[in-house]
């Protein structure tokens, strides 16, 4: 009896043994595949989201992660803060705790996530903002010369005037960083003018909706006749369309400086270039219309991946402005990446809304072009 409990004994031991190590072997079996295909946890932490800029900017990140130089090293996350600087902050912290190795960010403010992102950097993490700018010192940021961008509207702006007149402004999100220096650099411009005065001035919050409603508001005390110009973060192209609509002739419409929303730069093409009822035509605007690049979060992503592999990202990226005038605007008919490279303008009304952004290509972004920008999808 004892011999025979004792084999049993033993026979048991083996067996747990043997399925300890075959559990072991299916465990190997498992996490080895997983750990050789591991990829880089990235974050793409947005605040505001209430405009088409804001939707296209993620596409193209979006789409940027699916490259096949990418798709194979990033799993990527959005997480969507909204106008509230302490939920970012908040996301941010748990991105960190959540193994982020890179985190993507369009900042509502350039100051207030200095805490948290100087937390993330000390545990490794590769922090780079788009368009809007954060003055933590670890950071990376890629984004245009926003006070360029200002200056050089509100210049074409006062000559285009002669110098003198009634000027109306627009501005965008308040607390970013993008509009304070577009606005205080249009305003310091403005100041050089005495013939010219700021009459009224509304939030639009880089939306075409908003800006309709501001300048609803304001016409309530100014008409169009008491205007001579228009300066405007988003909205050139709803204003030109509110003017139509109040029956006031193609080439009488007002001059405005604004951003390359699709429905500005189709405006601004000569007319009967693009035929149509209704706003969404080509009128020969006079326009002056600059671009925060939509592919500027794409950029940083690529960037943040290189730096994860030991490749160089500096502090700070100073992509080029955009600009395009009434006589440089050129239909992009299919939107090829041949055609942009060759510096088309706007895009056909039946392809894209007219809020949509036209400035999409960057030869350090070609693998996102006008399909990424559109839906996210590559093209």
């Amino acid at each position: 009896m004892k011999a025979l409990t004792h084999s049993i004994r033993h026979a048991g031991r083996v067996a747990f043994s043997l399925a300890l190590g075959l559990a072991f072997t299916a465990a190997l079996a498992v996490s080895g595949p997983a750990v050789a295909a591991g990829k880089y946890k990235v974050f793409l932490s947005m605040s505001y989201v209430g405009n088409d800029w804001q939707t296209e900017a993620a596409n193209m990140v979006k789409a940027m992660a699916n490259t096949p130089a990418l798709k194979d090293k990033v799993d990527l996350e959005v997480q969507v803060a909204g106008t509230d600087a302490q939920k970012q902050i908040q996301q941010i912290n748990s991105m960190v705790q959540a193994g982020a190795k890179a985190i993507i960010i369009y900042p509502i403010s350039p100051t207030a996530l200095n805490r948290a992102i100087k937390n993330a950097c000390s545990k490794g993490v590769v922090v780079a903002a788009y368009d809007g700018e954060v003055t933590e010192p670890c950071a990376h940021n890629v984004t245009i010369d926003q006070h360029q961008a200002g200056t050089v509207t509100a210049e074409w702006l006062a000559k285009t005037i002669n110098g003198k007149g009634n000027v109306v402004m627009i501005t965008g999100v308040p607390g970013t960083s993008v509009d304070r220096a577009r606005t205080e650099a249009a305003k310091a411009v403005f100041a050089k003018y005495p013939g010219i005065k700021v009459i009224a001035e509304g939030t639009g919050m880089w939306s075409q909706a908003t800006a309709k409603t501001e300048l609803s508001k304001i016409l309530a005390t100014h008409s169009w006749d008491k205007i001579d110009g228009l300066w405007m973060q988003v909205g050139c192209f709803t204003a030109a369309s509110m003017q139509l609509d109040a029956g006031i002739a193609d080439d009488k419409i007002k001059p405005c400086a604004g951003e390359s929303s699709n429905g500005h730069r189709v405006q601004m093409l000569p007319p009967g270039t693009v035929k149509g009822e209704g706003a969404y035509r080509a009128i020969g605007y006079r326009s002056i219309s600059y671009g925060a690049p939509p592919y500027s979060g794409a950029m940083a992503l690529k960037l943040a991946v290189q730096k994860l592999e030991g490749k160089d990202f500096p502090p700070h990226v100073t992509l080029k402005l955009p600009l395009v005038q009434t006589a440089d605007s050129k239909l992009c008919k299919t939107g090829s990446i041949d055609e942009l490279k060759a510096g088309c303008t706007a895009f056909p009304p039946d392809k894209v809304p007219p809020g949509w952004f036209a400035d999409i290509y960057s030869d350090d972004t070609k693998e996102v072009g006008f399909n990424a920008a559109l839906t996210g999808n590559q093209d």
